[in-house]
């Protein structure tokens, strides 16, 4: 069975490019949001494998959402994307809970793949 994937970011042509990356990969996206309410609204319905989230989005950030998602019982695995690099967030990716980070430049099949490690 395909992990099921939520895609969260506040442009609609990246989430675009990202299902088509993803369903390439293996990988079913669920579906959409694009902001930080539509992303917990749509986490707990939907109940994804991954939430593949954007750390800046409007009316919050990925970070929170992270949060707020890891507290819920029976957590997805969240990757936060970003299309700055790691270093601009210093401890911040780390400390939201989320299993890691992929720059939006890298972003692939096999890097969420790598993060995601056993739990395919």
């Amino acid at each position: 069975m395909a992990r099921t994937v939520l895609v969260v970011d506040d442009h609609a042509g990246f989430r675009a490019q990202a299902r088509i990356l993803l369903a390439a990969a293996g990988f079913d996206v669920v579906g959409e949001a694009g902001d930080a309410t539509e992303a917990l609204s749509a986490a707990r319905t939907l109940h994804p494998h991954v939430v593949l989230l954007d750390i800046q989005l409007p009316n919050g950030n990925g970070f929170d959402v992270a949060r707020a998602l890891l507290d819920d019982g029976d957590p997805p695995t969240v990757i936060l994307v970003s299309s700055r690099e790691a270093s601009d967030y210093g401890s911040q990716i780390t400390r939201s809970g989320a299993r890691g980070f992929i720059s939006k430049a890298d972003l692939s099949g096999g890097a969420i793949m790598a993060l995601l490690g056993g739990d395919r």
